[in-house]
């Protein structure tokens, strides 16, 4: 089985671009963010045309996540609060978390909050987003053992995860303080994917679109596949396509694809 997750920085506007990647790669689960779309509004029918069961959840013009699978998913949980009921309300009004079960696996897609900047309102709403997270991934530990999360985590947990060394414990994204909320949430059991595969620096999953930063591979890898010890030992490859990245208007992120 093939779990893709990809940040795509509205359906809408890459549409095309997913069908297309969609047709030549054909994994069974792709896992969406900043879907940025209501869901009576989401382009349903061209990706139930190519097989795929859909759901969303999704908002107007911000956030947003879709998982799209071959199979249809069973026990689909939509946000926190059905998990975790004390203060998730008011998170879930953010589209952020979707998860459902296929093949005995509990696949979770994240859209993790950026957090802006260090100190920010938004930075705290960040670390009480990740602590919230851990409690229900905990949760969800005790009804499923084998569990994938993956989605856009707005956070490189390693040196190496960055282009440059210069001022990394005072960037957003690399904060020690966001590297160690994101580091418990892994104790539960997570481990990452893509590093079984890769170990050495230079790989990234999201450029930004100002002063050449792809070209330039001057890149983050904040996109991640986060698997429980079982599905870890059952992973055969873990890759970042790089290659819809070079299209003409794409997201800023690629898509990260993990075979079981």
């Amino acid at each position: 089985m093939r779990v893709a997750t990809w940040n795509v920085n509205s359906i809408r506007s890459r549409q095309q671009i997913v069908i297309d990647w969609l047709q030549q790669h054909q994994v069974e689960v792709l896992c969406l963010q900043e879907t940025k779309v209501q869901d009576h509004q989401f382009p349903r029918s061209p990706f139930e045309d190519l097989g795929y069961n859909l759901y969303i959840s999704g908002q107007k013009s911000y956030n947003g996540v879709a998982i799209f699978s071959l199979k249809p998913l069973k026990e689909v949980i939509y946000g926190f609060s059905p998990i975790v009921c004390d203060r998730a309300e008011d998170f879930d009004q953010q589209k952020r978390v979707i998860s459902g079960v296929i093949d005995n696996v509990r696949i979770v897609n994240l859209y993790v909050p950026n957090g802006s900047a260090l100190g920010s309102d938004k930075y705290e709403y960040k670390l009480n987003w990740l602590a919230l997270l851990h409690q229900y991934l905990q949760k969800l530990q005790t009804e499923q053992s084998n569990i994938s999360v993956c989605g856009d985590f707005n956070i490189a947990l390693e040196d190496k995860d960055i282009y440059t060394n210069k001022a990394r414990d005072k960037h957003i994204m690399s904060s020690p303080t966001e590297r160690q909320a994101l580091n418990k949430v892994l104790e539960l059991g997570f481990q990452d994917a893509f590093r079984k595969f890769t170990t050495e620096e230079g790989h990234f999953s999201w450029w930004d679109y100002r002063a050449g930063g792809f070209t330039r591979n001057r890149g983050w890898r904040i996109d991640h596949h986060y698997l429980t010890n079982d599905l870890y030992q059952q992973a055969v490859k873990c890759w970042i396509d790089v290659e819809p990245r070079k299209l003409e208007k794409p997201s800023d992120h690629a898509p990260v694809i993990v075979e079981l």
